[in-house]
């Protein structure tokens, strides 16, 4: 039996059994895990109420043939408890650990920066420190450039030229007027400005703007992240019943 050690944050269950569930981790060192927690679905179990999604816990694992399997779970912060009482958060924090899932493609591949950044996505969120919508546009945009597909922001993503007149999504971001292909997006400049904003972690800037940028952001951002990934995040059907 190989033993090992890691911390990581719970992204989703599922159940198998009668009294046990399959966690899907996202590890430190580890990158993600599928991993088998043995009866945490009986009343008596020890950490059972440790692996919920949202949690961020230090973990013991041993390997199995298929899927580990955990053997101790110690909480180091529950998000999810910060989160439960508010539905903006916490449909905010759901949608960053789906991302997160989908952009963690193979299990047990180390995505160390994918890790930081969402357990910094799901701390700014509980901290209650910034809008909850500006704080999930900022994990998207983050964790899309970590896996090398930041918009181009600052010059036309095709030619580089300094004249920004469109964003379009399949050229990569913002566009210049010879290379704006048919059915860009035409957004404020402010809209802009605030992409590049919460791409930089520029929260001055991103906290006084106004609520038609920030909703224009937001559908702009939720489509780039989904063409990347060619797949929809259903959370976001939630999230974007939010108000402005």
């Amino acid at each position: 039996m190989s033993l090992y050690r890691d911390e990581g944050v719970v992204l989703r269950t599922q159940k198998l059994g009668e009294a046990d569930r399959i966690v899907t981790i996202l590890a430190k060192r580890t990158g993600k895990v599928r991993a088998v927690a043995k009866g945490v679905r009986r009343t008596t179990s020890r950490f059972g109420a440790r692996l919920e999604p949202f949690t961020h816990v230090d973990l013991q694992l041993h390997t199995g043939r298929t899927l580990d399997v955990v053997t101790q779970a110690e909480t180091l912060r529950p998000y999810g408890e910060a989160l439960a009482a508010d539905y903006p958060r916490y449909t905010a924090g759901t949608a960053m650990l789906e991302t997160a899932d989908r952009l963690t493609h193979g299990e047990k591949e180390p995505a160390l920066r994918q890790f930081l950044l969402l357990v910094g996505g799901l701390r700014t969120l509980a901290d209650r420190d910034h809008e909850a919508r500006l704080v999930l546009d900022a994990y998207f945009l983050r964790s899309l450039a970590v896996a090398g597909y930041a918009p181009a922001l600052d010059a036309c993503a095709k030619c580089r030229a300094p004249a920004i007149r469109a964003f379009a999504i399949v050229a990569g971001g913002v566009v210049c007027g010879a290379c704006k292909p048919s059915g860009s997006a035409v957004p404020a400049g402010e809209t802009i400005g605030l992409m590049a904003a919460l791409l930089r972690g520029d929260w001055a800037a991103a906290d006084v703007s106004e609520s038609r940028h920030r909703s224009e952001c937001s559908g702009l951002v939720a489509a780039y992240l989904q063409w990347h990934l060619e797949h929809g995040i259903r959370s976001l059907r939630h999230v974007e019943r939010e108000p402005a």
